[in-house]
């Protein structure tokens, strides 16, 4: 995902180079989007680690022997 938010501003940098005054817009903001929702993904998924790591050392702990 991350390559196609690359993919679109480098488009937008060639057409604004051009001129081409629509084009520009419209791949920046795609980029913009795509962007954040790459942000929010690796957010996402960085909690869910944690929460996944937190879980597994509570079990580990709780299965330990006691000696």
């Amino acid at each position: 995902m991350f390559h196609y938010a690359v993919v679109c501003f480098v488009v937008a940098v060639l057409a604004a180079m051009f001129g081409f005054s629509g084009i520009p817009v419209v791949a920046a903001e795609i980029a913009k989007g795509m962007f954040f929702m790459f942000i929010a993904l690796f957010l996402v998924t960085l909690t869910a680690g944690v929460l996944r790591r937190q879980r597994w050392m509570h079990l580990r702990d709780a299965s330990a022997p006691d000696s």
